[in-house]
């Protein structure tokens, strides 16, 4: 079996794991389709008697057409409502199955490591959330809809034409393998291209969603010109793999229209000879070409919706990857739940790298009793924002061990361990919600005093207060409306009211104005009283006052000391700091 193959079957598979939780819903489905279709075969039998009872001029039986008129009135009523009901069980199906897609597929984003979401743009899994599942609704829509219909019509057709006339009914059925051949070597065509179509439109649609989110850096450097050559490279790939698939899906109608005509030429001659010889009446001859009419109408409709479901589960196999992905390894049944965490630290032989072949950090060792501040300095790529991520457990080490009151962290719930921690990053991130909303993030129960307070040990609620709507004020993520400083000490107040044992500040004021850095510095010292604090910091006037600072240099702590001590060793730190005086004077 081909890899193309495994994969729709695969995905097939999984379709019918997610069918199973609304059987009741299929059944009932089924059924309707059962009865639209057994009582629109039997409209073809009343007319034929109907046609039966014309028997010659002068010679018709009005009273029996009278009534069989009734009867096609009632079975054309129950037909349709039959139709609506199982229309609508079938778009609860769809809709409840991709609400299950989608759920579950959010929920593994926020299991997976961070390892994969390096590994993948934010607007590929977007598209694959949005854009694919979008994609595998309308083919599964389609398939609910017309295929069961088609099936049991054809199967149903072909019962009533045996009862009829199996002589012609054989006609009928040598001319059938004509449009399973072409179906089958449509859908071996199209879920390849369709899958290429699905991939292609993931890189459109991740590469419109970086430039837009970084338009500003692309218009600074002039690249509008390369950014539409990319652009129109990956619109051109999408326009030819589009192009292929739906070239190869559209020989779909005029080939089964083609076998079509085929089965009601056969049924035509072949009914004609049996009428000259008696074999069957002129109105069985009728219901016979009805028949044939109606036989061939789901083999149009089953070419098309395979057409669809290749896509469908092209898009569906993107989607299911995303959801069986590794997720990050869980928290053992035994883990511990940190309490009452008093701050102690320890990192022994810690090494770590993000790609095997290039080593980050080698053999780390820091003993940080509780209470002590810890800086983190040196040049850019030397590990400082890795050991924060390992610290968080965004990562696991690879060799040595991580411990917080002597608990090795690999042995620790995620959650306690991040309670354990506030943290402020050089990357601010505002959900889209009010600004009280965006302060109480953390502690949600936080009172509205408790909310005021944060944000004035942080400066931030004299800009607030200036807003149209205060604390009441929404904003968005990305949005210009606050600028990066005022982003900055929103997200320094939302540490502020969680009030944590332990502290991570990442380039925390990175983005704030000497003058308000000074008024920040001295909230962060009154903060970090009693709390073990870890700050990563580029300007080393901010962290003179330190117990331990930490000098890295190619994954290696190289110096360790305070201020006075690292500046009397006359290494790495002193070069550092006379450096960034010399350029500050």
């Amino acid at each position: 079996m081909s890899k193309k193959q495994t994969g729709s079957t695969a995905a097939l598979k999984r379709l019918m794991r997610y069918l199973l939780h609304y059987w009741f819903l299929l059944l009932a489905s089924l059924l309707m389709a059962f009865i639209s279709v057994a009582l629109t075969l039997y409209l073809p039998i009343l007319t034929g008697n109907a046609v039966d009872l014309i028997l010659e001029p002068g010679r018709v039986d009005f009273a029996g057409i009278r009534n069989i008129a009734v009867t096609m009135g009632i079975c054309i009523l129950i037909t349709a409502a039959a139709q609506w009901i199982m229309n609508v069980c079938n778009n609860k199906m769809t809709y409840g199955i991709v609400r299950d897609v989608r759920r579950d597929a959010f929920d593994k984003i926020q299991r997976l490591p961070l390892k994969y979401l390096d590994g993948y743009t934010s607007g590929e899994i977007v598209s694959r959330v949005i854009a694919d599942v979008d994609q595998f609704a309308d083919g599964l829509l389609m398939g609910f809809t017309q295929l069961f219909t088609s099936i049991v019509t054809i199967l149903g057709t072909l019962l009533f034409m045996l009862l009829i006339h199996p002589g012609v009914a054989l006609v009928v059925i040598c001319i059938t393998p004509v449009s399973l051949f072409v179906a089958a070597f449509i859908a071996r065509k199209t879920y390849h291209m369709f899958q290429v179509q699905s991939e292609t439109r993931g890189e459109q649609t991740g590469f419109i969603d970086e430039m837009i989110g970084n338009l500003k850096v692309v218009q600074a450097y002039s690249r509008e010109t390369a950014s539409m050559e990319t652009f129109h490279e990956i619109n051109d790939r999408l326009e030819k793999c589009s192009l292929k698939a739906i070239f190869f899906s559209s020989i779909t109608n005029p080939a089964t229209r083609f076998v079509n005509s085929l089965v009601y030429a056969g049924v035509g001659i072949a009914g004609a000879i049996a009428a000259i010889h008696g074999a069957m009446t002129v109105g069985q001859l009728t219901t016979f070409l009805g028949y044939a009419n109606q036989y061939t109408k789901p083999f149009n409709e089953i070419s098309g919706v395979i057409t669809e479901l290749q896509n469908a589960l092209a898009c569906a196999a993107r989607i299911f990857a995303l959801i069986d992905t590794e997720p990050q390894i869980p928290d053992a049944e035994d883990a511990v739940v940190l309490e009452q965490v008093k701050g102690n630290v320890g990192i022994q032989d810690v090494s770590f790298s993000y790609v095997p072949e290039q080593k980050l950090l080698q053999h780390v060792n820091l003993n940080v009793r509780a209470g002590q501040r810890i800086a983190i300095v040196g040049p850019t790529g030397c590990g400082k924002t890795t050991l924060i991520n390992l610290l968080m457990r965004f990562y696991d080490v690879d060799e040595g061990s991580i411990r917080v009151d002597g608990h090795d962290i690999r042995n620790v719930t995620r959650n306690s361990l991040r309670d354990s921690y506030g943290m402020v990053l050089q990357e601010t991130w505002l959900r889209t919600g009010t600004i009280r909303e965006n302060i109480a993030m953390g502690r949600p129960d936080a009172t509205e005093e408790e909310i005021q307070e944060a944000a004035r040990l942080s400066h931030a609620h004299s800009f607030i207060k200036r807003l149209p709507q205060g604390y009441d004020t929404v904003i968005h993520e990305g949005s210009d409306s606050l600028s990066q400083g005022q982003k900055q000490l929103l997200c320094i107040a939302r540490v502020m009211l969680c009030h944590p044992p332990m502290l991570i500040l990442d380039e925390a004021t990175s983005s704030i104005d000497t003058r308000t850095e000074i008024r920040i510095q001295k909230a962060f010292n009154h903060l970090m009283e009693g709390r073990t604090s870890f700050i990563v910091a580029h300007r080393l006037s901010t962290i003179q006052e330190a117990d331990v600072i930490l000098v890295m240099k190619d994954g290696n702590i190289i110096e360790q000391g305070n201020h006075e001590e690292l500046l009397e060793q006359q290494g790495f730190y002193y070069n550092l700091y006379y450096s960034q005086y010399r350029n500050s004077n």
